[in-house]
């Protein structure tokens, strides 16, 4: 089974803000994100509350940085999450990725993060 080391992360969760445009909330968007979860940005935006503060940390995330994580609402997350693509999921690094995992005092994932095996992802 592959492995998937965000499980064991969670730094970009606690190291970017995470605003989007408000329609994606619930008060606009059936199953979108939960819009007591969020702080207003401006009329336009919001972000996902904990994330709007120094140090930033999400509100949905769940668990220990760096040893077992997850998003409280990972079905509903918006498009800010669902369009961060860790480093080597697209068989590239992500700066942003290991910006926050550094900050953490994690390690830069490498292709052999994402495989019990040492490989990269199965290509879709």
């Amino acid at each position: 089974m592959p492995n998937n080391p965000c499980l064991h992360c969670g730094a970009c969760c606690a190291l970017f803000r995470v605003s989007f445009y408000w329609t994606e909330t619930d008060e606009a968007n059936h199953g979108g994100v939960p819009w007591e979860m969020t702080v207003k940005i401006n009329d336009f935006c919001v972000a996902m509350k904990g994330t709007e503060q120094h140090p930033p940390r999400c509100g949905a995330l769940i668990g220990e940085i760096g040893r077992k994580v997850f998003c409280s609402i990972y079905g509903q997350r918006s498009s800010t999450c669902r369009e961060f693509e860790p480093s080597w999921t697209q068989y590239h690094p992500n700066p942003r990725c290991n910006q926050a995992r550094l900050r953490w005092g994690l390690k830069p994932l490498s292709p052999d993060s994402w495989d019990d095996t040492g490989g990269l992802p199965k290509a879709a």
